[in-house]
């Protein structure tokens, strides 16, 4: 029972120190450390046995396996989004998308730039930056509350692309590695689920911004939003061939290179970003450099939450938790979107929930016979949910660093479309697989 209270009150904690805006560099292993008294966990390697469980070694295993397996993906990731940004490339596909759909349609035309760059494999912190500045443009012709604007940043970044079917994110590809599927695994499914996500999560937000310039809400103008105008853009067709490039090359590698296809396709697209667009840059030496620290930061917060997961992992109560869930009656899809779900939701990341989970339950679900495309596409979907309670990464980077909202203004909004709509899109796709698609 202390060893439970322990679990919870860690992930309370981490929440809570989230909320108030401390680091998660610190505020992970804080509250990693909780959880380890309460389960009695000895603190350092000295004071156990040879490989055993210990505060300290779980915690930097879990940190520092996260960084070896996914640095270099987040890195290039990063530049390639920075590159795309310094080159105007990002905001050329932005502006062009606009004008197609209409400056009065301020959130739908945040939501697909953010849809475009992040299937195109840009980093998703990278594409909050890239579209921060236009959607605060557009908020501001539009005089819609920016409060929003992380909600519209999300919704178009973590939901309907980052899980879906041929994405390049990673949330995509981890299961590969466990599960011996493909990034289009289940795709007739994924297609459905986006759709569904896409129309009712427009919907909801709309709703809500509608709801608050009902009661007298609008834009507050801030002396941080003026930004230095370009003078030229590259052509929107240009700007868009780094992104089908990624696409398109780690599809051609995705069964001989698996995880590092996306390695050679970000490549490609930082290459093709520079060779298409290089009269175009601003500073492509500082965007490298700004790319970097970006991924640094990036992997730095995901892999704090990781460690902390690391922690997690190692205490009786987890081991308890896994059995409980693995053991639900019925469908073992139902079983695994919950377990991913909650673990990620545990651990603040998708990312970090899919490789703590996958070793764990993949086995066991597959000697079950459970369909490997069905339980990639459920497990990626489900990722995608609790990992945006208040603690996670993504969700601190940008409404704090990027948009400056604090969470009680921002993260209604931003929990409502990033967590609730997906795990409503995670009971869809259970059913569909249950019914045999």
């Amino acid at each position: 029972m202390l060893s439970m209270i322990g679990l919870i009150g860690g992930l309370a904690l981490l929440i809570f120190l989230a909320m108030k805006g401390m680091n998660l560099l610190i505020a992970a292993p804080l509250s990693a450390l909780f959880v380890a008294l309460f389960n009695g966990l000895p603190l350092f390697p000295q004071m156990v046995g040879e490989g055993e469980v210990n505060f300290l070694t779980n915690y930097m295993t879990g940190f520092s396996g996260f960084i070896a397996s996914w640095y270099l993906m987040f890195l290039i990731g990063a530049i390639f989004g920075k590159v795309m940004e310094d080159s105007g490339a990002a905001e050329s596909v932005s502006k062009w998308i606009v004008s197609k759909v209409g400056m009065r349609n301020a959130v739908i035309a945040i939501v697909l730039a953010c849809a475009v760059l992040t299937y195109g494999g840009v980093s998703l912190f990278v594409v909050a930056f890239a579209v921060y500045p236009m959607a605060v443009s557009l908020f501001k012709e539009a005089n819609l509350p920016r409060r929003f604007i992380p909600a519209a940043l999300g919704f178009g970044s973590t939901t309907f692309t980052m899980t879906s079917a041929g994405s390049p994110e990673i949330q995509n590809w981890i299961p590969i590695e466990y599960l011996n599927t493909t990034p289009y695994a289940g795709w007739e499914v994924s297609l459905i689920v986006a759709i569904f996500m896409i129309i009712f999560g427009y919907w909801w937000l709309k709703r809500m911004i509608g709801k608050a310039v009902a009661n007298g809400e609008h834009f507050i103008e801030r002396d941080t939003d003026h930004h230095e105008t370009r003078t030229a853009l590259p052509h929107p067709g240009l700007s868009l061939i780094p992104l089908l490039i990624v696409l398109i090359i780690s599809f051609i590698f995705h069964d001989s290179l698996k995880q590092s296809a996306l390695i050679v396709a970000l490549t490609s697209g930082v290459l093709a970003t520079y060779l298409l667009n290089r009269k175009h840059f601003i500073n492509f030496g500082k965007a490298v450099t700004e790319g970097t620290v970006g991924a640094i930061i990036a992997i730095a917060n995901t892999s704090a939450v990781v460690g902390f997961g690391g922690v997690v992992k190692g205490t009786e109560s987890f081991s308890q938790a896994v059995s409980f869930i693995t053991s639900i009656p019925g469908s073992p899809l139902i079983g695994g979107a919950l377990a991913v779900c909650i673990i990620a939701g545990l651990t603040g990341s998708a990312s970090g929930g899919q490789s703590i989970a996958l070793p764990l339950l993949a086995p066991h679900y597959l000697d079950m016979g459970v369909n490997p495309d069905a339980l990639h596409r459920v497990v990626a979907i489900s990722s995608g949910s609790l990992d945006s309670l208040p603690h996670g990464g993504y969700v601190v980077t940008t409404i704090r660093s990027i948009a400056g909202e604090t969470h009680k203004d921002a993260y209604p909004a931003f929990g409502a479309l990033t967590v609730i709509v997906p795990i409503i899109g995670v009971i869809l796709a259970v059913v569909l697989f249950s019914l045999g698609m």
